[in-house]
């Protein structure tokens, strides 16, 4: 079953994100993926963080969706959609959401990001907190692949959200790292969430210099449930593309149960 993850360097002009999305979708459609995952932020990275407000769309409604429903159905393929801004009931916030859709074209799952990033090293200041509103809830799917478990770049950091889905096969995070945290941290991120989970891991990023200088990783991958690293793009656009193998889930769960053996012991507090 091939899984394939697109990799983009957006810039700050929507139609043009879109055009290169929907040339990206089909190669992986013709490379015979039968799931497809956009990057984090595919639609635009802006030169300034509230650029995002003017292209956000009402759930269910927009021309990002639109091409989106219209990709999945088109090839009938299980599409994620990266993420896309989503108006809020707060004028100054947007959620960050991903977006699943079926080989139908309607939406199976709507995941929003629940760890809003924020970096400052003298160079940088990055903090999402100031436009979007954090999201609540974990969320993951059953597809033809298997169980897919949706989280958004940041929240590669915190392997509790992980730990608190119910076993999934495959999990996703498209991703927009900055250059300094993805060299130095990225691919063991990955690896590590692949191993402790027993899953396959389909990691979409940006990959490149964008129209505000900010320099994103790349290094959009597949990795399997050993942590094997199947599949690789270190920058620039492209596609990703591997197979998941369900004999390769069982092998690594039976001869290693760590799931089976988790135990969560009482927090009794401190001594002395």
């Amino acid at each position: 079953m091939k899984v394939a993850a697109i990799q983009m360097v957006s810039s700050a002009n929507l139609p043009e994100n879109l055009a290169c999305a929907a040339r990206l979708i089909d190669q992986a459609a013709q490379a015979e993926a039968r799931l497809v995952q956009l990057p984090e932020y595919f639609c635009q990275i802006g030169l300034h963080e509230t650029d995002k407000f003017a292209i956000a769309e009402t759930f269910g409604d927009g021309e990002i969706q639109a091409l989106l429903a219209g990709k999945a159905k088109q090839h009938g393929i299980w599409l994620a959609g990266g993420s896309i801004p989503l108006r809020t009931e707060h004028a100054g916030k947007v959620t960050n959401t991903s977006l699943l859709y079926g080989p139908d074209g309607e939406v199976l799952a709507r995941y929003d990001k629940l760890h809003l990033f924020s970096y400052q090293d003298g160079c940088h200041d990055i903090d999402e907190r100031r436009t979007m509103q954090a999201g609540s809830e974990i969320v993951t799917a059953q597809t033809a692949l298997g169980r897919v478990g949706l989280s958004i770049c940041y929240d590669l950091r915190f392997p509790e959200l992980y730990r608190s889905m119910p076993s999934v096969d495959l999990l996703l995070v498209p991703s927009a790292f900055t250059e300094s945290t993805g060299r130095a941290h990225w691919e063991v991120l990955l690896r590590a969430r692949a191993i402790e989970n027993q899953c396959y891991v389909l990691a979409a990023a940006q990959g490149g210099t964008h129209a505000s200088q900010r320099r994103t990783f790349g290094h959009s991958m597949l990795i399997d449930p050993w942590g094997e690293v199947l599949a690789l793009l270190p920058a620039g656009e492209g596609i990703v593309v591997g197979d998941m193998h369900p004999q390769r889930l069982r092998a690594v769960r039976s001869s290693l149960p760590a799931l089976a053996h988790r135990r969560i012991p009482l927090f009794s507090g401190l001594a002395g």
